[in-house]
């Protein structure tokens, strides 16, 4: 069994074939499937696949970075008030996102960390968008570190010290598409790094993997990230698929 731990196979992307896209996945072998939110906008479409498929399909709640504007606390009492009306399995996907504009660095930590805190309230993991901005979020998360805050750190692709960081604050490291990729140097990073520690993940409906990479991704290419990671850890895709699934199921509880 597989696990998606981050897919936003909710989005307009998958409205002519997401019954199909869930199908796939589950011939692949993709058995359950997390779905981070990204803001307002994107709820209802996200609670109706949940509804629909309440077996696979678990929601988290969140504001994403790159949604972070002048109106963002208007978005973050929307999260809230989601919170009072069902469960989620996570915070998510929150974070900080330096790549496209640094516009609303500081409105983008404001959110972070006040997510961070309605997670560790609600005793909630996190999963952490880092785009350009692994010292901003970081400097945030070793702050609120307890044992009441963990969670991941999506797509990783930073350094070794990056990843021992992460570790030091006992989250874990979802790895995705860009693993499958020629000049990720990710294999060389990973063999430093338990597969106890390991999650993955398609964030579908982008960083679609090696050989479909420019196309749309979605669940059922995970098996291709597990395969790879089978390939760097020397081990059967079996072990990794049964190591990585338990990770997923442990924080989130599903």
């Amino acid at each position: 069994m597989l696990i998606d731990s981050h897919s936003h196979i909710y989005s307009e992307d998958f409205n002519d074939d997401r019954d199909e896209a869930i199908k796939r996945a589950l011939k692949a072998g993709v058995k359950k499937i997390i779905l981070p939110n990204i803001d307002s906008s994107s709820v209802l479409s996200m609670l109706d696949l949940a509804d629909k498929y309440p077996e696979i399909c678990f929601p988290l709640m969140g504001l994403h970075p790159t949604s972070v504007k002048e109106d963002y606390k208007k978005e973050l009492e929307e999260v809230d008030i989601w919170f009072e009306k069902r469960k989620f399995y996570g915070v998510g996907e929150i974070g900080i996102d330096l790549y496209w504009d640094k516009t609303f660095l500081k409105q983008q930590e404001d959110a972070f960390l006040i997510q961070v805190r309605l997670a560790k309230r609600l005793k909630l993991p996190i999963v952490i968008h880092v785009r350009n901005s692994f010292s901003e979020v970081y400097n945030i998360i070793e702050k609120e570190a307890c044992s009441d805050l963990n969670g991941i750190f999506h797509c990783f692709t930073g350094s070794n010290e990056e990843a021992q960081k992460i570790l030091n604050v006992g989250f874990k490291i979802g790895i995705g598409g860009v693993v499958t990729f020629k000049n990720s140097n990710l294999d060389v990073v990973l063999k430093n790094i338990g597969l106890e520690h390991i999650v993955l993940e398609t964030d579908s409906p982008y960083l679609t993997p090696i050989p479909f990479r420019g196309k749309r991704n979605e669940s059922s290419y995970l098996i291709y990230v597990a395969q790879k990671i089978a390939e760097i850890y020397s081990l059967p895709i079996e072990k990794v698929g049964q190591i990585t699934s338990e990770n997923v199921i442990n924080l989130f509880g599903i």
